[in-house]
């Protein structure tokens, strides 16, 4: 019984001693620093931009599991794809790459860039009520945005973090 209740006691001071070795010196987990530094840096990045033809426009993000998987992608590299006019109100191409869907609901406005499929990038000029999943919000004014979007079909749009 003495034998047993040694060997409890030493797992308990060994694990104990185990839990401590692993915290840094602010009390945090090794690795977890590293970790809020990413996540700082993931909360930092609201904003991408968008080269249509030889338009550079910002775009607002939207805080969700797509715009995640896109910027990590766009730290990689920068993603051109070749979009098309579609039913007079968008510009949809093929992403290249599938990201996280979270679709919902929604009656689209100009300027807003959407994930459809999973694996498109849709960008609107016009309004359209679907399930998509929004990554974000082109910034300039409602014609500013249809005249780059219009201006000519097939166009070519980069992607980029700068």
């Amino acid at each position: 019984m003495k034998k047993r209740l040694m060997f409890i006691l030493t797992a308990i001071l060994l694990c104990f001693i185990i839990a401590l070795s692993a915290c840094g010196e602010n009390g945090t987990t090794v690795g977890q620093e590293s970790t809020n530094e990413n996540t700082r840096e993931d909360e930092m990045t609201d904003t991408i931009f968008l080269t249509v033809g030889s338009h550079k426009v910002s775009v607002k993000l939207e805080k969700n599991s797509a715009v995640n998987a896109l910027v990590e992608l766009l730290k990689e590299g920068d993603i051109s794809y070749t979009a098309h006019d579609y039913g007079g109100f968008e510009k949809v191409g093929a992403l290249g790459h599938t990201l996280p869907r979270e679709d919902e609901q929604m009656t689209t406005e100009a300027g807003d860039v959407i994930l459809y499929s999973g694996d498109q990038i849709v960008l609107f000029y016009g309004s359209n009520s679907w399930s998509y999943t929004k990554l974000g919000k082109i910034q300039g004014s409602v014609s500013e945005i249809k005249d780059i979007l219009t201006e000519s079909n097939p166009v070519t749009v980069m992607i980029s973090l700068q």
